[in-house]
Protein backbone atom coordinates (compact mmCIF):
# COMPACT_ATOMS: atom_id res chain seq x y z
CA UNK A 1 0.00 0.00 0.00
CA UNK A 2 1.11 3.31 -0.44
CA UNK A 3 0.12 6.11 2.14
CA UNK A 4 -1.28 9.52 1.36
CA UNK A 5 1.78 11.90 1.93
CA UNK A 6 1.32 13.61 5.53
CA UNK A 7 -0.59 10.57 6.56
CA UNK A 8 0.33 9.05 9.94
CA UNK A 9 0.56 5.19 10.10
CA UNK A 10 1.59 3.60 13.02
CA UNK A 11 2.35 -0.33 13.99
CA UNK A 12 0.29 -2.97 15.13
CA UNK A 13 -2.70 -0.11 13.92
CA UNK A 14 -5.68 -1.17 11.31
CA UNK A 15 -5.84 1.44 7.88
CA UNK A 16 -8.70 1.09 6.51
CA UNK A 17 -8.81 0.95 2.51
CA UNK A 18 -11.99 2.49 2.06
CA UNK A 19 -12.12 5.64 4.38
CA UNK A 20 -15.39 6.81 6.31
CA UNK A 21 -17.63 9.01 4.20
CA UNK A 22 -16.39 13.08 3.92
CA UNK A 23 -12.86 11.81 5.38
CA UNK A 24 -9.69 11.05 3.27
CA UNK A 25 -8.46 7.72 3.73
CA UNK A 26 -4.42 7.25 4.61
CA UNK A 27 -3.58 4.82 2.10
CA UNK A 28 -3.58 6.49 -1.56
CA UNK A 29 -3.47 3.25 -3.48
CA UNK A 30 -2.38 -0.47 -3.72
CA UNK A 31 0.14 -1.44 -5.47
CA UNK A 32 -0.07 -5.39 -5.22
CA UNK A 33 -0.43 -7.97 -2.90
CA UNK A 34 2.77 -9.25 -1.13
CA UNK A 35 3.80 -12.46 -0.03
CA UNK A 36 5.14 -13.35 4.05
CA UNK A 37 8.38 -14.49 2.23
CA UNK A 38 8.16 -10.10 0.98
CA UNK A 39 8.00 -8.76 4.30
CA UNK A 40 10.78 -7.26 6.38
CA UNK A 41 12.27 -8.99 9.27
CA UNK A 42 10.76 -6.78 11.60
CA UNK A 43 6.90 -7.42 10.06
CA UNK A 44 7.46 -11.33 10.25
CA UNK A 45 7.84 -10.26 13.69
CA UNK A 46 4.70 -8.80 14.52
CA UNK A 47 2.90 -10.73 12.21
CA UNK A 48 1.82 -13.49 14.59
CA UNK A 49 0.29 -10.97 16.76
CA UNK A 50 -1.36 -8.55 14.38
CA UNK A 51 -3.16 -11.62 13.60
CA UNK A 52 -3.96 -12.57 16.75
CA UNK A 53 -5.10 -9.23 17.06
CA UNK A 54 -7.71 -9.79 14.41
CA UNK A 55 -8.77 -13.15 14.82
CA UNK A 56 -9.91 -11.69 18.66
CA UNK A 57 -11.79 -8.38 17.26
CA UNK A 58 -13.82 -11.17 15.22
CA UNK A 59 -14.03 -13.63 16.84
CA UNK A 60 -17.75 -14.66 15.63
CA UNK A 61 -16.26 -15.27 11.67
CA UNK A 62 -13.54 -18.01 13.36
CA UNK A 63 -15.87 -19.54 16.07
CA UNK A 64 -18.87 -19.86 12.95
CA UNK A 65 -15.92 -22.23 11.62
CA UNK A 66 -15.91 -24.17 14.85
CA UNK A 67 -19.63 -24.41 15.33
CA UNK A 68 -20.00 -24.85 11.41
CA UNK A 69 -17.20 -26.85 9.47
CA UNK A 70 -18.17 -29.59 7.43
CA UNK A 71 -16.50 -33.33 6.95
CA UNK A 72 -15.10 -33.31 3.37
CA UNK A 73 -14.76 -36.92 3.07
CA UNK A 74 -15.93 -39.91 5.87
CA UNK A 75 -11.95 -39.99 7.11
CA UNK A 76 -11.51 -36.31 6.71
CA UNK A 77 -13.04 -32.94 8.54
CA UNK A 78 -12.26 -29.31 7.89
CA UNK A 79 -11.39 -28.81 11.67
CA UNK A 80 -8.10 -31.34 11.28
CA UNK A 81 -6.65 -28.86 9.15
CA UNK A 82 -5.99 -26.39 11.78
CA UNK A 83 -2.99 -27.33 13.64
CA UNK A 84 -2.85 -29.15 16.14
CA UNK A 85 -6.17 -30.92 15.86
CA UNK A 86 -6.11 -34.48 15.18
CA UNK A 87 -9.04 -37.12 14.89
CA UNK A 88 -9.26 -37.00 18.77
CA UNK A 89 -10.06 -33.18 19.14
CA UNK A 90 -12.12 -33.36 16.30
CA UNK A 91 -14.36 -35.69 17.98
CA UNK A 92 -14.54 -33.89 20.90
CA UNK A 93 -15.69 -30.75 18.84
CA UNK A 94 -18.22 -32.00 16.89
CA UNK A 95 -19.61 -33.53 19.99
CA UNK A 96 -19.59 -30.57 21.93
CA UNK A 97 -21.38 -28.20 19.54
CA UNK A 98 -24.14 -31.26 18.99
CA UNK A 99 -24.83 -30.00 22.31
CA UNK A 100 -25.06 -26.39 21.49
CA UNK A 101 -22.94 -23.75 19.13
CA UNK A 102 -19.61 -22.67 20.89
CA UNK A 103 -20.43 -18.93 22.15
CA UNK A 104 -16.61 -17.91 22.22
CA UNK A 105 -13.10 -18.79 22.34
CA UNK A 106 -13.55 -19.13 26.23
CA UNK A 107 -16.23 -21.71 25.81
CA UNK A 108 -15.12 -23.54 23.40
CA UNK A 109 -11.61 -23.69 25.57
CA UNK A 110 -13.53 -24.72 28.81
CA UNK A 111 -16.16 -27.56 26.93
CA UNK A 112 -13.60 -29.16 24.43
CA UNK A 113 -10.64 -28.31 26.66
CA UNK A 114 -8.45 -27.16 23.96
CA UNK A 115 -5.98 -24.63 24.96
CA UNK A 116 -6.33 -21.54 22.72
CA UNK A 117 -8.31 -22.13 20.07
CA UNK A 118 -7.84 -18.61 18.75
CA UNK A 119 -4.00 -19.71 18.09
CA UNK A 120 -4.97 -22.40 16.25
CA UNK A 121 -6.79 -20.17 13.62
CA UNK A 122 -3.09 -17.91 13.77
CA UNK A 123 -1.24 -20.83 12.78
CA UNK A 124 -3.03 -22.02 9.94
CA UNK A 125 -3.32 -18.28 8.53
CA UNK A 126 -0.17 -18.32 9.07
CA UNK A 127 0.84 -21.27 7.44
CA UNK A 128 -1.75 -20.27 4.61
CA UNK A 129 0.05 -17.10 4.24
CA UNK A 130 3.23 -18.77 3.55
CA UNK A 131 1.93 -20.72 0.57
CA UNK A 132 1.18 -24.20 2.25
CA UNK A 133 -0.03 -26.10 -1.04
CA UNK A 134 -3.05 -26.88 0.13
CA UNK A 135 -6.23 -27.79 -1.95
CA UNK A 136 -8.20 -26.39 1.26
CA UNK A 137 -7.81 -22.27 1.72
CA UNK A 138 -10.30 -21.46 5.31
CA UNK A 139 -9.46 -17.88 5.97
CA UNK A 140 -6.94 -16.49 3.26
CA UNK A 141 -7.46 -16.24 -0.45
CA UNK A 142 -5.11 -17.67 -3.00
Amino acid sequence: MVPRPGAVLTVGSRVPLVPAAGTPGAIDHVRRRIGRDELTATARTELEAALAKIVLQDAARYLRFFNEAPAVSRRFHLLELLPGIGKKTMLAIVEERKRGPFRDFADLEQRVHLKNPEKLVVGRIEQELSGVDDKYRLFVAP
